[in-house]
């Protein structure tokens, strides 16, 4: 029986959570990996907690998993840590070569690779729909927590660059985003 760990960033009851995890599931059924078959799946979920971070890596790790799967950079940078051998798949995973996760996205070279869903220049091409959308949108705030963001600044040189020529100007906000520990990894834009 293989085994499989699983870091999640978020909390284990929270439904958005549910369906990644459902979804990776059935993903693998479709390649004949069914849970309690052929393969185990030891689960763990931080609830954007840094510190539970590193505890469930060491804990994935000294299970000796044949593969982890790591969501968002918190969960890849404490599996980092902790292994340089047993192989890690990322996903929502902005800049992984800028982040120092891959040597190239071509060729990543160790133990870590996967995929982002986002790509900076995209926040440009954001802002111009919100343009059309609200043509009387001056003003954006990017929201973000630095802690579970870490991709933020690659996001917000984007924003900043968009800006002017859409006749906007935008603001950082970092102050009060706790909130957004247990739920975001990316910036999130608001106007007025």
């Amino acid at each position: 029986m293989r085994r499989v760990g699983v870091l999640m960033p978020f909390a284990e009851n929270d439904p958005v959570t549910r369906g990644f995890v459902t979804a990776f599931v059935q993903g693998l059924e479709r390649f004949a990996w069914v849970e309690g078959e052929n393969i185990r799946i030891d689960y763990r979920f931080a609830s954007g907690d840094r510190a539970l971070f590193k505890t469930y890596a060491a804990e994935l790790v000294n299970l000796s998993p044949d593969a982890i799967l790591a969501s968002t950079p918190p969960a890849v940078a404490a599996l980092r840590e902790q292994t340089r051998t047993i192989p890690i798949v990322f996903v929502f995973v902005v800049d992984p070569v800028g982040l120092g996760f891959t040597q190239s996205l071509a060729r990543p070279g160790g133990n870590i690779t996967g995929f982002g869903g986002y790509d900076a220049p995209m926040m440009g091409k954001w802002l111009q729909l919100l343009k059309k959308v609200a043509p009387r949108v001056t003003r954006v705030a990017v929201i973000f927590n630095p802690h579970t963001a870490p991709c933020a600044p690659l996001f917000i040189r984007e924003i900043e660059a968009a800006t002017p020529s859409l006749g906007m100007t935008a603001t950082r906000v970092t102050r009060g985003a706790t909130f957004l520990s247990n739920c975001s990894h990316f910036p999130i834009i608001g106007a007025s």
